[in-house]
This record gives C-alpha cells, sequence and structure tokens, in this order.
C-alpha cells in the first residue's frame, strides 16, 4: 500500500508530479529508484537519490529542481529528507545541513533568489520554511567545497536523498486561504503578497498598498515619480497613467503631452494660427499669445504688428 503524505492545504500543491531535474544519480536498482521526480510523486516511501559529494569525491556541489510549469507566487516549502534508524537520525541531519533554497524563472538559481539558507542548527528531516517569492523554478542546492571549515555536526561526505518536496503557493494575480481572493488588478505584473494581497509593486498610475490610488494631481506614471507638464487646456491635470493632456494643450504648446512649444512661427490654442511676422529683427513673435516681444519693424502696428501704419 502506497504511504501517501497527508497535507492539509491552505494553498495549491504546486509541485506534485512536476518535472524534476538533479545533478548526479546514484547507482541504483532499479535506475528509477533514484529519479529526480521520486521527490515529487507524494509517496514519501520513495525518494530521489545523488551520488556523494565532497572529499574523495569529484562532485562538490549538489542540486535538485522543480519545474513549476508557470510563474506562481510560492510561499512555502516542506522537505522530507530520507529518514532511518533513531540511531542515524543526527548523521542523516548532518548530511542535509547547511543546503539552500532558491525560487528562480530559470533552472538556474544564479538568476533567482534565495529564500532560505540553512544554518548553524542541524536541520529537521520534516522541514518547512517560509519561502516567499515568485517564480517557476524551485531549487535544492547544497556543497561541501574542499578547504572549507563546516559548523559541527555537518557530515563532510554527503549523498542527498529528498522523499518529498511540497512547494505551496497560488497562481499569480491570487492570494489568501485556498487562493481564493484576488490581487488588485493595478499590481504590477499581477503579483502581490500571497497573505495580504500587498502589491509587490504597482503600474504607472498608481500607488499605496493595494494600487488603488491614482497619482496625485500633477504626477504620473511608474512610482508617481514624473510630474505632468503644466500646460494642458484650462489648467486641467495630465491622465495620471500616461501624462497625455487628454483635452488637448493650453495656448502655446503642443504634442500630446504638451510639452514643446508651438513651431517656430506659430502660436495659440492648437498652434494654428501664425505669427504675423513682422516683429522686429525678424524676432519670432510669442508662441502663447502671438505679440511681438520687441515691438514691430517700421510700417506696422499693435501687439501683433500685424496692422499697417498709415504713415508709411
Amino acid at each position: 500500500m502506497i504511504d501517501l503524505l497527508l497535507i492539509f492545504y491552505i494553498e495549491d500543491d504546486l509541485s506534485f508530479g512536476k518535472r524534476s531535474e538533479q545533478s548526479s544519480s546514484a547507482v541504483c536498482k532499479p535506475v528509477s529508484a533514484c529519479w529526480a521526480i521520486n521527490a515529487v510523486d507524494r509517496d514519501n516511501s520513495t525518494c530521489m537519490k545523488t551520488a556523494y559529494i565532497g572529499p574523495s569525491s569529484t562532485y562538490k556541489t549538489v542540486w535538485w529542481y522543480v519545474d513549476l510549469g508557470d510563474v506562481y507566487s510560492v510561499n512555502s516549502v516542506r522537505i522530507l529528507f530520507k529518514t532511518f534508524e533513531k540511531q542515524y537520525e543526527n548523521r542523516q541531519r548532518g548530511r542535509f545541513a547547511g543546503f539552500s533554497l532558491y525560487l528562480s524563472t530559470t533552472a538556474n538559481k544564479e538568476d533567482g533568489h534565495m529564500c532560505y539558507k540553512d544554518g548553524l542548527q542541524l536541520p529537521s528531516l520534516d522541514f518547512t520554511t517560509t519561502c516567499e517569492g515568485h517564480g517557476s523554478y524551485v531549487i535544492f542546492y547544497n556543497e561541501r567545497l574542499d578547504g572549507t571549515v563546516y559548523p559541527e555536526g555537518y557530515e563532510k561526505l554527503i549523498i542527498t536523498e529528498l522523499c518529498e518536496v511540497v512547494v505551496e503557493g497560488c497562481k499569480m494575480g491570487t492570494f489568501g486561504k485556498l487562493c481564493s481572493k484576488h490581487c488588485s488588478k493595478h499590481c504590477e505584473e499581477s503579483k502581490c503578497d500571497i497573505i495580504n494581497g500587498t502589491c509587490m509593486g504597482c503600474m504607472p498610475g498608481w500607488t499605496g498598498q493595494f494600487c488603488q490610488t491614482p497619482c496625485d494631481s500633477g504626477s504620473y506614471g511608474k512610482n508617481c515619480s514624473l510630474r505632468c507638464s503644466g500646460h494642458c487646456l484650462d489648467d486641467q491635470t495630465c491622465n495620471h497613467v500616461t501624462g497625455i493632456c487628454e483635452k488637448g494643450c493650453a495656448p502655446g504648446w503642443t504634442l500630446t503631452m504638451c510639452n514643446e512649444l508651438c513651431p517656430s512661427g506659430w502660436f495659440g490654442e492648437g498652434c494654428s494660427q501664425r505669427c504675423s511676422g513682422h516683429c522686429t529683427n525678424e524676432e519670432i513673435c510669442n508662441h502663447v499669445d502671438g505679440v511681438c516681444p520687441n515691438g514691430c519693424q517700421s510700417g506696422y502696428l499693435g501687439n501683433l504688428c500685424h496692422k499697417c501704419n498709415a504713415e508709411f
């Protein structure tokens, strides 16, 4: 009879039956008795098993990973290590001592982040830790490097046998008990804390723990860190996401964000009016109201220098 693990699931079991790989394999008969996938078959009587690492071995590091098949919000990892009779318990704990766990979007731990690092205390053979983050790979890693002094209790020549690795978490965009709640639609990449739903970052234009508050008037974009041009029509604020002046520009300004002056020789709302061309010294008129700032050429009158002087 298969000895199935009895697990009370608060979240989804993400690793069950998923593709797994390991750095090396011990010599087993049958060969399948050492396969990497044995650690995710939910039968704790079968275990993956690697070759030895450490002194007298060509291998100095060991890794095993499970590919979750998609990016998930991970909350915890439970590992059942291989156990033997009571007198061998400390030996087994010493074999697994010093291991690390990584969350990554690739099978390379360097592409991810370390969510757990074992310390001086020898690990329990039924081990559970919080391992929060977002990733598609959970990677187990350990090492016994030549010339390194390890803490008391660490076995120097070790073999790795993981009988079950249970990764719990939620699909992206969900959180809470049974993954029944949805992250705010304004969370960046739908990433929120798996426990309380706070966003890991906000989409442009939004702020606050749950990214439900628009940027303050006059600001927009990522982290509300950009300022509107200040030249939207009728002193209206720009769009808090894009920075666009949705109702157009104040006189003298152009482009969607109203952040450029009218082209040379044009002025007014929509830059639709031409300068008179009669400003002093061929100056260009003011881009807002068309006024010639230093007066008119001989023979012209008015602020816009568009009227002929009858005396000429």
